[in-house]
């Protein structure tokens, strides 16, 4: 199992790096599934992502106090409301499909609010 682990750490992390690029590819979930996936089976590559100069405060946050830094709060919540008008204005969907994809969207979007803020 430690290679399946170390496998999926390190597919999680080639994800969180495209999302570093990629404007809709969110990076910190997939490190924190790296993070949990070398917690089982690399103890050095955990160090190493939570020492990481970009990448480690906000990881080091989220474990101990599972707090998001506010800027990612905005943006999160701001880039599902943008989706969400590109989605219903862009493809007319039937009314149960948008309340649906709205309901799922304010549920997530209250979480992230409501976890504590980071520095």
């Amino acid at each position: 199992m430690r290679l399946v682990y170390l496998a999926l750490g390190w597919f999680f992390v080639g994800l969180g790096l495209l999302g570093a690029f990629l404007p809709l590819l969110p990076t910190t979930p997939f490190l924190l599934l790296a993070i949990a996936c070398f917690t089982r089976s690399s103890p050095r590559l955990e160090a190493w992502l939570l020492n990481h100069p970009r990448f480690g405060p906000p990881l080091i946050a989220w474990r101990e106090k599972g707090a998001i830094p506010r800027r990612a709060k905005m943006l999160a919540v701001g880039m599902m409301a943008v989706s969400y008008g590109i989605f219903l204005f862009g493809t007319s969907p039937p009314l149960w499909r948008a309340l649906l994809v709205l309901a799922i969207l304010a549920g997530s979007s209250i979480f992230i609010v409501t976890r504590p803020d980071s520095t």
